[in-house]
């Protein structure tokens, strides 16, 4: 059974390698974040913008050829979510795009990443694997405070890191003054979201 999803947010931090997608349920409240890179954030917040780049970047040149060779990206599914090496620990999640010309349908292996970079300008539909939606919201109290501690370290790490950056005087005489505002826009932003995680994990005990 796979269920229908829309691209909730999109957030984006420069200083960090790791940005995030949160997809929330069509018809409930479930809401679940997905860990890409930045040159996907960017692809999938320049899509969603409109934005056209100068030359073609991956996905709008992607996008032009499914066009040119008469075929549209119909649906988006992530199905699974593995663990895809032995030694890491870590799952990742694995989708397939849909694409339709006439009456064919080709199914594509994607990252779900580039498959919702793709498919942003579109408004094309997701869908989530139940099983997926299941494994990645167990909705114990000890899952959900685990989970936050963990993104509570995370952000504890990437504010000490770019706290250091903001007063590092070689770093502040260089940087562009709207790189230095995005910077302190983001701390702001990290500051807020621990905050706001720590009174959640006080109310869970």
């Amino acid at each position: 059974m796979y269920v229908p999803v829309e691209l909730a947010r999109v957030l984006i931090t420069e200083f960090s390698g790791d940005q995030y997608i949160f997809l929330r349920e069509k018809d409930g409240e479930r809401t679940f974040p997905i860990v890409i890179g930045i040159n996907e954030a960017l692809a999938v917040d320049r899509r969603l913008k409109g934005q056209k780049p100068a030359r073609p970047m991956t996905h709008e040149l992607l996008a032009s050829v499914i066009d040119a060779l008469g075929g549209r990206l119909e649906k988006i599914h992530i199905e699974d979510l593995r663990q895809l090496h032995p030694r890491d620990p870590r799952q990742t999640f694995i989708a397939t795009i849909f694409l339709r010309r006439g009456e064919q349908v080709i199914e594509v292996d994607s990252r779900p990443s580039d498959a919702i970079a793709l498919g942003a300008a579109f408004n094309t539909p997701i869908f989530v694997a139940e099983t997926v939606l299941k494994s990645v919201l167990d909705d114990s109290p000890e899952h959900r405070a685990q989970v936050l501690k963990e993104h509570q370290k995370m952000l504890e790490l990437k504010i000490h890191q770019l706290t250091e950056r903001l007063e590092d005087p070689e770093f502040l005489s260089q940087a562009p003054p709207g790189l230095l505002e995005k910077a302190r826009s983001s701390l702001d932003q990290m500051k807020i979201d621990h905050e706001a995680i720590a009174r959640v994990l006080k109310m869970l005990g």
